[in-house]
């Protein structure tokens, strides 16, 4: 069963090559790690001494900030252990190295026997935290024929990710199965949640609803760029201020459309445009000028006064922060049928948050937020004049983000609920 899957993946790799190579041709991309991706064991982590470990894998950037409030508590709850975090993605691996120390830190290995097996030979750990829905058959059998306790976090199951799921339990039956019944415990999200876990395989009794991690995430700390933009706008008396952050190919030609209706009311307005992937920074920024926007590169920006523009933010980790500007806040991913991303983020700042039709990833987050009247949700059609309605409209502006703020309020608290499990678990392996 195991060796059929390995060589299907193994398959799939060879079928896929040609992309990954010519991704780390153009874009760089997964070359950081490449060596570790395979089984190479860092020297930082294999040479830390006898002390025992605590693995936590966080594949992205929205895994890292979701859990790092539970990573912080593990490393206070138990001192004498190494709590060692894996991403799969480079821009992860940044976040984790600044949070927890680039000793800390690794590359999370290809679901090959021979890529895993080295990382438990060196590393033994007690507990291994998977967040969110990380089901790699070989990772899991071989995590749990090391002894280690294992627990998937923050759990969800999307409805793109359901059918993906059921697919494989169909062609693969036993693998699914076996693979989730490795697993200790699973704290899911939602109730629904819970109830897909149950419907794709895993025991019952083995799953709870902890809540959504995402919920507790701290307000972030406000970098240096944050005041030198509200000290230009202020000097060039710029705005609204329009930030459209994690924008997805398709979206920026119609969000560049609605600010140039923006613009003819308002003048001083100012786009906060933050392409989703940062191999785009070059193709959006050749795109904002064909359209002929003034333009700004933020990796370029030496403080000027800015108004009446588009300001690309080619940066890496700001924009949770840049939120924070936003006269109104676009959240990406959601015009086009791509799942859409985290409106938590701009809820943190209490902006008027607006989002488009296509939110399957983050169902529940912005379900909840629409019943509090504290999101809204548009299509292509009405994003103009939403944007110009709320742009025009300061009580219902405030309206949107004291409720957005009210409503991420009233979710907190799966952190606790967490911890408490992954200590309970810790105990019962004791």
């Amino acid at each position: 069963m195991y060796a059929l899957y390995s060589a299907l993946l193994a398959f799939l790799l060879l079928l896929t090559l040609p992309y990954w190579l010519l991704q780390m041709l153009r874009h760089g991309k997964y070359r950081a790690g490449l060596l570790q991706r395979f089984g190479a064991v860092p020297p930082a982590l294999a040479g830390r001494g006898e002390k025992p470990v605590i693995w936590v894998h966080a594949v992205s950037v929205g895994e890292v900030v979701a859990s790092s409030a539970v990573i912080v508590a593990l490393r206070q709850k138990f001192p004498s252990h190494r709590v060692l975090v894996s991403t799969t993605t480079s821009t992860g691996q940044k976040l984790a190295a600044q949070r927890f120390g680039p000793e800390n830190v690794f590359y999370f290995p290809l679901d090959f026997a021979f890529a895993i097996r080295p990382y438990f030979e060196a590393l033994h750990p007690e507990l291994v935290v998977v967040a969110e829905t990380e089901f790699w058959p070989n990772f899991l059998r071989l995590a749990k024929r090391s002894g280690a306790r294992i627990a998937v976090i923050n759990c969800r199951i999307s409805d793109r990710s359901l059918p993906g799921y059921k697919r494989f339990r169909f062609w693969l039956p036993r693998l699914l199965e076996k693979s989730l019944d490795n697993v200790d415990v699973f704290l899911a999200q939602t109730e629904e949640d819970r109830k897909r876990l149950v419907e794709i395989g895993a025991t019952e009794s083995k799953v709870t609803v902890a809540g959504n991690l995402k919920f507790d995430v701290a307000p972030p700390p406000s970098p240096k760029i944050v005041a030198s933009l509200r000290d230009s706008f202020s000097y060039s008396g710029a705005g609204p201020i329009l930030v459209c952050g994690s924008t997805l190919e398709d979206e920026e030609g119609s969000l560049l459309s609605a600010f140039r209706n923006i613009l003819a009311n308002h003048p001083k307005a100012v786009m906060i445009l933050a392409p989703r992937h940062p191999e785009r920074f070059p193709e959006v920024a050749e795109f904002v000028e064909k359209l002929g926007f003034r333009m700004w590169r933020r990796s370029l920006w030496s403080g000027e006064p800015l108004a009446g523009g588009v300001l690309l933010v080619d940066s890496i980790g700001e924009l949770a922060a840049l939120y924070s500007l936003a006269t109104v806040a676009f959240v990406g991913g959601s015009l086009v049928p791509r799942g859409g991303h985290n409106i938590l983020e701009p809820a943190l700042h209490g902006v008027p948050i607006v989002t488009g039709n296509h939110y399957e990833n983050f169902r529940d987050v912005v379900n909840f937020f629409a019943s509090r009247n504290a999101v809204r949700i548009v299509g292509l059609a009405e994003l103009p004049l939403v944007f110009i309605e709320l742009i025009e409209n300061s009580e219902e502006r405030a309206t949107l983000g004291r409720n957005a703020l009210a409503a991420l309020d009233s979710q907190r608290g799966a952190t606790d609920r967490t911890v408490s499990a992954l200590l309970q678990l810790m105990s019962i392996s004791a």
